[in-house]
């Protein structure tokens, strides 16, 4: 009786060793975002890049930090206050510059042509790629990640606004969707979690 209650107390000791080595090993995450792993599927769609015309898919951009996120060019406030934001993050954090991609999708295929998108977001970081596609594709991209838009009709048929999900989507480097950032946030605590995302800890 006595040896088994030391062997299992040995046991039990390597246990808590192993598990305190393994604590020591990988440092807690402390994210500043709102952290959704394995709330949501993995990175998946296929687009068409507007700044060279070419059909892309999720594959292109596995190995790179995705940041996604939706809006439309005569967006007044939202989608360039959103794009400047993430603008700086990489002109700040230099060493993001080849970790991260942004994918700027068009809720607005109609207006926003290939042209449109590409002289749009030549005013932000080359890592801003502009993606559109047919309103299929863009609706499957959406229902995804639970993205909502609505068109307010204007006063003349082409003058309308597009009511959209301002929440942009942060995804590892395997495709998975790690972090949600709400409208709103500020370089500092977008910068501190792609640092993160970047050291490989998340």
């Amino acid at each position: 009786m006595l040896d088994t209650s030391i062997a299992w107390s040995r046991r039990a000791f390597c246990t808590l060793l192993l598990g305190t080595a393994m604590i020591g090993c990988k440092p807690k995450e402390d994210w500043r975002l709102i952290d959704v792993e394995h709330m949501y599927p993995q990175l998946d769609f296929q687009m068409v890049n507007a700044r060279t015309g070419e059909r892309v898919t999720a594959q292109d951009y596995l190995g790179k930090i995705v940041v996604l996120f939706f809006g439309y060019t005569f967006c007044p406030e939202i989608c360039p206050t959103t794009l400047l934001t993430l603008t700086s993050v990489l002109e700040e954090q230099k060493e993001l510059q080849s970790e991260v991609v942004v994918l700027f999708v068009t809720v607005d295929p109609d207006r926003d042509t290939e042209e449109a998108l590409k002289q749009y977001v030549s005013s932000f970081s080359p890592n801003v790629i502009p993606l559109t596609g047919t309103p299929n594709e863009l609706a499957v991209l959406a229902r995804h990640y639970r993205v909502a838009y609505t068109i307010n009709p204007g006063p003349q048929p082409e003058d309308y606004t597009v009511d959209h999900t301002a929440t942009v989507f942060i995804f590892a480097r395997d495709g998975r969707l790690r972090l949600l950032a709400p409208y709103g946030t500020g370089n500092e605590d977008f910068g501190h979690d792609l640092m993160l995302l970047a050291a490989n800890l998340g």
